[in-house]
C-alpha cells in the first residue's frame, strides 16, 4: 500500500475516533470538571503509549534540538487546544463545537503554507471549501446565542487555530523518530501543564468508578481518542502533505453527528446526508491528488536506523 493511502487511512481513523469525543465528553463532564477530565485523558494516554512503545521496542531518545518542537506540540496542541475544546464545548453546545472546530483544516492549510512552504493547490483549496460547506449544511447553526455561548464559541475558535498549528508542527519533527515517541513526549508535556489546573478538581475514585459513563468515557477519551487517535493523526500527517491531510479532519463532525443519531437518538435530517456527501466529496478531491515527486518520495522512504524500529 502506498504511503499516501496508509496516511489517508490513519487520518480517517483518527478523525472518526474524535467524532465520538463530543458525545462522550458532554456526558462525562456532567460529573468531571473539564480540566480534570483532560488530566485523566492524558494520564491514561501516556500509559497506553508507554505500553505500545515497550511492545514495539522503540528508541525513546530525541535530540535536544528537536525537543523544543515536541514541547511546542504538547503545549499548543495537546494542552491549550484540547483545554479550549473541552471548555468551549461545555460553555456552548456540541453542535457549535463541531461547527467551529471544523475550521481547523483551513488553518492547517494556511500554517502549512507559512511554516512548510506547501503550495495551496486548487484541489486543497476546493476540498476545504467543499467540506466546510458540508459541515455547515449537515449540522446547521440554529441556536440562540447568549454571552456564555458566545464566549464558548471564541474559546472553540482558539481550539481550531491551535490544533491547526500543532498539526503542522508535527511535520517539522524528523521522521526518524517513532510517532509513538513524539506523541508520548508531547502528551507528557501537556500532562505536566494540566496537573496544577486539573488535580484540584479531580473527582473521587468512588465517583469515577461508581458511574458507568464516567469510567467508560474516561477510558474511551484516554486510550482511544487520545493515545490511539493522536498516534494515528501524527503518523498520517507524516505520510501526507499537511494541506492534503487537513481535509480528513472533516470526518470528525460527520461521525460525531452519526453517533449522536445512533447512540443518543438525536434526529438526523436530510441536510445531514447532503452535508455528508459534500464532506466525502472534499475528501475524494485530495485522495486523488497526484503524489509528490519521485525525489521527495525517495527522501521520505529513507529513515535512519533509529526510526526503523517503528516503520
Amino acid at each position: 500500500m502506498k504511503a499516501s493511502w496508509v496516511g489517508a487511512v490513519c487520518l480517517a481513523l483518527a478523525a472518526s475516533l474524535w467524532g465520538g469525543t463530543y458525545v462522550v465528553s458532554k456526558a462525562v463532564m456532567d460529573w468531571v470538571d473539564p480540566s480534570a477530565l483532560i488530566w485523566l485523558r492524558y494520564a491514561l494516554g501516556v500509559v497506553a503509549l508507554a505500553v505500545a512503545g515497550l511492545v514495539r521496542r522503540v528508541k525513546w531518545r530525541i535530540a535536544a534540538r528537536h525537543l523544543v518542537t515536541v514541547a511546542a506540540i504538547g503545549l499548543v496542541g495537546y494542552a491549550l487546544s484540547i483545554w479550549a475544546q473541552f471548555v468551549g464545548t461545555q460553555w456552548s453546545t456540541a453542535q457549535m463545537g463541531a461547527v467551529i472546530t471544523s475550521g481547523t483544516p483551513a488553518f492547517m492549510v494556511i500554517f502549512a503554507r507559512l511554516l512548510l512552504g506547501e503550495a495551496i493547490t486548487w484541489r486543497r483549496a476546493a476540498s476545504v471549501m467543499l467540506a466546510t460547506l458540508g459541515v455547515i449544511v449537515m449540522i446547521g447553526v440554529g441556536h440562540q446565542a447568549n454571552s456564555r455561548v458566545a464566549w464558548g464559541g471564541l474559546i472553540l475558535l482558539v481550539a481550531a487555530v491551535t490544533w491547526g498549528l500543532q498539526s503542522v508542527l508535527v511535520k517539522r519533527v524528523p521522521s526518524e523518530y517513532s510517532s509513538i515517541v513524539v506523541t508520548a513526549y508531547a502528551m507528557l508535556v501537556a500532562l505536566a501543564v494540566m496537573t496544577p489546573l486539573g488535580w484540584p478538581h479531580m473527582p473521587s475514585l468512588r465517583t469515577i468508578l461508581g458511574h458507568t459513563w464516567v469510567w467508560m468515557g474516561s477510558l474511551y477519551l484516554g486510550v482511544l481518542s487520545t493515545a490511539g487517535a493522536f498516534l494515528l493523526w501524527n503518523e498520517g500527517l507524516r505520510r501526507m502533505p499537511a494541506g492534503s491531510g487537513a481535509v480528513y479532519f472533516f470526518l470528525q463532525p460527520l461521525v460525531g453527528t452519526a453517533l449522536g443519531w445512533l447512540v443518543l437518538g438525536e434526529t438526523v435530517s436530510a441536510s445531514f446526508w447532503l452535508g455528508a456527501l459534500l464532506i466525502l466529496g472534499g475528501v475524494a478531491l485530495v485522495v486523488r491528488e497526484p503524489g509528490p515527486s519521485a525525489t521527495s518520495r525517495r527522501w521520505a522512504r529513507s529513515p535512519s536506523k533509529e526510526g526503523s524500529q517503528d516503520s
